[in-house]
Formats: structure tokens, sequence, C-alpha cells
């Protein structure tokens, strides 16, 4: 009996070694050889296609642009269209009540809101939102039919000695269909520095204050703390008159020197001049206060009764030592550059109370104030309320 069990163990270990060797000869003969066929197209399909990689990718790229544009052009309008009459309605308070149909008049500058389940019709004024910036570069302007000189400078928002010291030799005799003009960015002059020459010497020259070239927010430094320079660089010279040539359009945005009576007593509302000088700079869309100089310096007065709520050079945003006031009834007035204070955060003042001296602190060019009346509603220009 053990002798069977003996056999048998040894004839199922030979029919596995038969198995095996089986196994090996059909792998050694038959797929060995397929799988190195399949890997030898495999390596020259591979390196074909690492060959040519990339070879599609800008038809691809421009295929896909071309269609992000199409789909602009022809979806666009009427997507904006949809979005402001949408605006429009939400704004008047009507909801979504509303079905949007545009008519054209004529002009084809009126749009009206159509309701469903009323026959009264809205108007709606097409709106412009302006921005207050002033612009950053010189523009160019080809004159059309009816185009005057003055109609182009109201355009721009510039006046005509500014458009016509910047187009040497314009006159309105000269000037014909298709003519093109060069449009400053605001009144005054553009100017080209030329070696030797300073912001102090620019400024001298055509009648304004350092400052005011300074704070132009578009006028850029080789140093900003010393101001200076580069030879060949564009330098906007806001309010700027050109040397012997006269001024023909009016400017009001200046005002003449003013003296503070610093012994009137407080009264809310009422605004006193805070210092004696001349204003250097006014209000402007990028300078939201005025300049008032005095080589001299001078002291600083409370414009209205209040409470002190800064005094100390706070960050550095360019005001140095500066004062702000809080009055009480929403308005705030700040008194930048000063050289010294005579106040403390928390103490009130009256009208007409000094605040500190005069000074040349932060960015500054020369000893003068820099005052802003702040509202809820922004800055107010404090030509218009000062006494």
């Amino acid at each position: 009996m053990s002798s069977l069990k003996t056999f048998i163990s040894e004839w199922v270990i030979d029919f596995f070694k038969y198995l095996r060797i089986l196994l090996s000869y059909f792998v050694a003969h038959h797929l060995k050889p397929r799988f190195s066929a399949f890997e030898s197209v495999k390596s020259v399909l591979v390196g074909k296609m690492y060959q040519q990689r990339g070879k599609h990718a800008q038809l691809i790229v421009n295929s896909v642009m071309v269609t992000v544009m199409v789909l602009s052009v022809t979806l666009g309008p009427s997507v904006i269209v949809n979005d402001s009459q949408t605006q429009a309605v939400m704004s008047l308070g009507l909801g979504s009540k509303f079905a949007f149909a545009q008519e054209s008049s004529p002009s084809g500058e009126t749009a009206r809101v159509l309701g469903l389940s009323t026959d009264s019709q809205v108007e709606i004024d097409p709106l412009t939102q302006v921005s207050d910036k002033p612009r950053a570069d010189v523009l160019e302007h080809t004159v059309e039919n009816g185009d005057t000189l003055a109609s182009i400078a109201k355009k721009f928002g510039v006046d005509t000695d500014s458009i016509t010291w910047l187009n040497k030799g314009l006159s309105e005799k000269k000037m014909k269909i298709g003519t093109v003009l060069k449009i400053p960015p605001v009144i005054g002059v553009v100017h080209i520095v030329k070696a030797g020459e300073t912001i102090y010497s620019i400024a001298k020259k055509y009648n304004v204050s350092a400052q005011a070239v300074v704070d132009f927010p578009f006028n850029e430094f080789t140093n900003d703390e010393t101001f200076s320079l580069a030879i060949g660089q564009q330098l906007i010279v806001p309010d700027g008159e050109m040397p012997d040539e006269p001024i023909l359009s009016p400017r009001s945005n200046l005002a003449s020197s003013q003296t503070p009576n610093a012994g009137v007593v407080s009264a809310t509302g009422n605004w006193i001049w805070p210092t004696a000088g001349s204003i250097s700079q006014g209000f402007k869309s990028w300078h939201k206060g005025i300049d008032i100089a005095n080589r001299g310096g001078g002291a600083i007065l409370a414009a209205d009764a209040g409470t002190v709520i800064v005094a100390s050079w706070l960050d550095n945003t360019g005001y140095g030592n500066r004062v702000v006031i809080d009055h009480g009834n929403g308005t705030k007035t700040l008194y930048a550059h000063m050289s010294s204070f005579s106040v403390v955060v928390g103490q009130t003042v009256k009208r007409g109370d000094k605040l500190g001296m005069m000074g040349s602190t932060g960015r500054s060019t020369g000893t003068h104030l820099h005052f802003e009346i702040r509202t809820g509603k922004g800055n107010a220009n404090p030509l218009v309320s000062l006494k």
C-alpha cells in the first residue's frame, strides 16, 4: 500500500515538472517572439509621436481663439443689452414682471422697458460713467467736419491754450479736416526734460508750484526722495503757462491769496482760512484738496470747531505730519505737511485755534499747507466753502 502511494506522489511530481517544461517551451518559442515584435512596433510609433510632439498645438490654440472671438462678437451685444436693461429695471424697482424690449428712435438714442401687465412705459436715459481720474498720456485727435478748437478742448476737458501750446503753429485757420492734433491729459503744459533742469526750474518756468508737478499722479521721477528727472522724459505741468505767450482761455481754478481771521468764534459749518499764503495748487480730481504756500511758514488754524482725532505722522502716505479734526457733523478737515503740533489727540478746538506750524514734511517740495474737507460723499472743494 505504501509503495502505491509513493508511486502516485512521484507521478504527480513528474507531471507538474512536465507542465512547467512545456510552459517554458511555449513561452520561449511562441510568446516571446510576438512580444518582441509588439515592442518593436510600439517603439517605432512612440518615436514618431515624440518627434512630432506639439506639431498641431498652435493650430489647436488658434482654432480655440477664433471660436471664442466669433462667440463674443455674435453673442456679446445681446448679453450686454439684456444685462443693462435688467439693471435699469431693477433700479426702478420693477422686478421680474417686465419683459425687455428695445425700441429704436430715428436717432437711436432712446431705450424703453415695456411691461406685460400694463401699458405704461418707462423711459431710460442712457448714462455714461465718467472716471474722475486724469488721463496719463497725450492723445491724438483727427479733426472732423464741424470741429473747432473750442469744441475739441471741451470734448477732452482741457482749454484751447493747452492744445495750441502742444501743437506748435496751430491756429483755427490752419486746422483742416484730417489734421491730427495732440491733446494733453490736463490743462497745462507738456514738457520734455532737458539737461540741467530740475522740478523747481521747470515749475518756475511755467509759473506753477513744484508741488503741483509732483502731485500729478502720472509724473515719474528717477528718485522719489529728491524728485530727480531723466533727460528726455515727458513731464505734465498742470495749470502751467507757456512763457511769453498770452493766455486766451479763462482759468477759474486758481484763487487769490487769503488771510485767515483767527479771532472768529466757532460757528459749525462756517469755515475760515486755515493759514495765510497763496494758492499754489487748486482742487483736482487727483488732488483732493488745496495747497496754501508761504515761504515764511506760519501758524495753521482750525477752520472750524471740533475734536482732534489725528496729530502725528501716522503712516507713509505722503502727508507727513498732519492733524485731522472731526467736526461732529459728518465732516472732517485735514491739515498736512506740518512742521510741529500744538494740539494732541482727543482735545477739542475752537474755530481759529492754533493747530501747529506750517512745514514741508512728507511728500513735499516746499513750505506749504495741504488742506482737505472730507465729507460722507467724498472730498469737497475747499475754495467753495472758505470765507
